[in-house]
């Protein structure tokens, strides 16, 4: 078969002359031959299989710069480097729809407390920090109050300044009033704060590229839990004796289970478990998870740096917190475990209770 016209071409690779014009231009599908009388483009039967690759990979959304970089890798290389696409196209899908979920629900939602039929509900809560068995300082943060829960774990030559200048920043959430319809941009801000306050001691550091925290908060707003969340501090929710993880660790061993290429299984004992893709630090990606969860009376809410949830089993945990009713004692008993484990690194745990408000 001799070469094709543009027009063959393009009909039979699922690509318009359009698109197969600007490609050569891009150095992305170089036509086999260009008539220099006409100009007329000209391509190989044997290129079909690189044009309709292209032409999956532009339905895929994936971007010219990226599809001629797949372009240059063998089969199983480009097998990965599609997944690895695919993984970060679901992440950022998920990131959209909690953030449309989360605008639904507060522009639609109605305050259950104003019913008469309806108990107001409060929050009863504990919060305990332990530098482990291990390291010689505690570099994490954990506050509990009336409207805020936090937990952040500093990393870093300022780790310490750094988590708890991003809790610190948080603070004014328990005091502030929150109108209805701004509390999108109340944490919005309250988190740009953060990010503002972590940079500032970074940036006063020796390493300031080294320094730095993750932050998982949560604000009670009297029948709801608005949760903002980076890096790999987590948040579980047990709820009718069942524990539900209700983070998503930004790291880099999640992000490759995500993607396929480790087992949960594998991912607990890989060596860069520990290794964050997002944080709050100079030159970290500071992008957040936000959504809003409606509570229910008797929901009880653990939230928690990885000094905990890497060293103590699930069912440990939630045996702890089913067990165990005073969020004082739950807190004390959480952190002995991790210590039984041999705690390599802090420890910090925020138990909070979903009750009736007593008159």
């Amino acid at each position: 078969m001799g070469l094709l016209t543009i027009g063959t071409f393009a009909k039979a690779s699922r690509l318009s002359p359009k698109a197969l014009r600007l490609y050569d231009e891009l150095g992305l599908l170089t036509p086999a031959r260009v008539d220099p009388v006409s100009g007329y483009r000209l391509y190989a039967p044997e290129q079909l299989d690189q044009a309709r690759l292209v032409a999956w990979l532009r339905r895929l959304g994936m971007p010219l710069a990226r599809i001629q970089h797949v372009n240059t890798l063998e089969s199983a290389a480009a097998t990965q480097e599609i997944r690895a696409f695919w993984a970060e196209v679901e992440a950022d899908t998920a990131a959209r729809r909690d953030l449309a979920s989360f605008l639904i629900n507060h522009l639609s939602w109605k305050d259950p407390a104003m019913s008469p039929t309806i108990k107001p509900l409060g929050i009863r809560y504990a919060a305990l920090s332990d530098p482990g068995l291990v390291r010689e300082s505690n570099q994490d943060t954990a506050y509990a109050g009336s409207r805020l829960l936090a937990v952040a774990d500093g990393y870093g030559s300022a780790g310490a300044p750094a988590s708890a200048a991003a809790v610190e920043a948080l603070k004014r959430l328990e005091t502030d009033s929150v109108p209805a319809g701004n509390l999108l941009n109340v944490l919005e801000d309250a988190i740009e704060q953060a990010k503002q306050a972590v940079n500032g001691v970074a940036g006063s550091s020796s390493s300031p590229e080294e320094a730095g925290t993750t932050l998982t908060a949560m604000l009670w707003t009297g029948s709801q839990l608005a949760l903002v969340h980076i890096g790999d501090s987590r948040v579980y929710l047990v709820r009718d004796g069942e524990l539900f993880q209700i983070t998503h660790d930004h790291t880099m061993v999640q992000s490759m289970v995500d993607e396929g290429r480790l087992t949960p299984e594998e991912a607990v004992s890989h060596p860069q478990r520990a290794l964050l893709i997002r944080a709050l630090g100079q030159g970290a990606d500071a992008t957040h998870d936000m959504r809003l969860h409606d509570a229910q009376l008797g929901d009880r809410y653990l939230l928690c740096s990885d000094g905990l949830s890497t060293v103590v089993q699930t069912e440990e945990i939630r045996r702890v917190l089913s067990e165990i009713s005073e969020p004082e004692q739950a807190v004390h008993e959480l952190i002995a475990l991790a210590n039984g484990c041999g705690s390599p690194d802090n420890v910090s745990c925020v138990v909070a209770d979903v009750m009736e408000l007593q008159h």
